[in-house]
């Protein structure tokens, strides 16, 4: 049984709904941890919707936050637990999307997924798998899980951008190479990357400007 995800919400500055970007926080954060940055956007997007769902999962890590599947190095889960969890919320993600793009009568390539961390992670996990290709993942800060199975797996391409910190002490940044060969062997052909200079785990504004550049150029927004 999915879960339903909890979302704020930023409407279009022109009033008419042609576009969303769907944001999707890091482990122990929520939707609102994101949503803020619907504002810098917003201004070059004025037809784009902004949302920004809670992970589905109370964080043991970090209580008054969420978490989208547990991570056995920080929270004690094992690997069993951690794989559920994703499939778990892989399921309640692509329910929320199929949701979104009904109430909003939007096509998927008409909706970009912008993740950052754990956020990322499922972004990477999730629309590579569905049926019909969003219009891009706009990915900070994470990793692609279990590379080795997306080429058997992926059922859509869609235009990538990597961003990463070359500071990041959380997620290194040689994750952002180990993803983009990973995409490339699965036969991603628009696979983008920016390395954020002297950045830690986060969104420098280079990057956020890197990542409108590519919303506009390659997701149609």
């Amino acid at each position: 049984m999915t879960r339903v995800l909890q979302s704020g919400r930023v409407e279009p500055q022109s009033g008419s709904v042609r576009s969303a970007v769907v944001f999707l926080h890091g482990y122990g954060a929520n939707g609102a941890d994101l949503l803020g940055l619907a504002q810098p956007l917003a201004e070059h997007l004025p037809d784009t919707l902004f949302l920004a769902p809670d992970a589905p999962e109370a964080c043991a890590g970090a209580p008054m936050g969420f978490q989208w599947f547990p991570i056995p190095w920080i929270d004690g889960s094992s690997q069993e637990e951690a794989e559920a969890g994703m499939a778990r919320a892989a399921e309640d993600l692509n329910a929320y999307l199929d949701g979104v793009m009904i109430d909003n009568d939007l096509l998927p390539e008409q909706v970009v997924l912008f993740g950052f961390s754990q956020g990322t992670m499922i972004a990477l996990h999730v629309a590579p798998r569905r049926e019909d290709p969003v219009a891009g993942i706009v990915a900070f800060s994470g990793r692609l899980l279990a590379p080795d199975l997306l080429p058997d797996e992926v059922q859509s391409r869609m235009p990538i951008l990597l961003v990463h910190g070359d500071q990041d002490d959380v997620v290194p940044v040689q994750s952002l190479p180990e993803a983009a060969e990973a995409l490339q062997r699965a036969e991603f052909t628009d696979v983008f990357a920016h390395v954020m200079k002297g950045t830690a785990h986060g969104i420098a504004p280079d990057g956020l400007g890197v990542a409108l550049a590519f919303m506009r150029d390659h997701c149609g927004l």
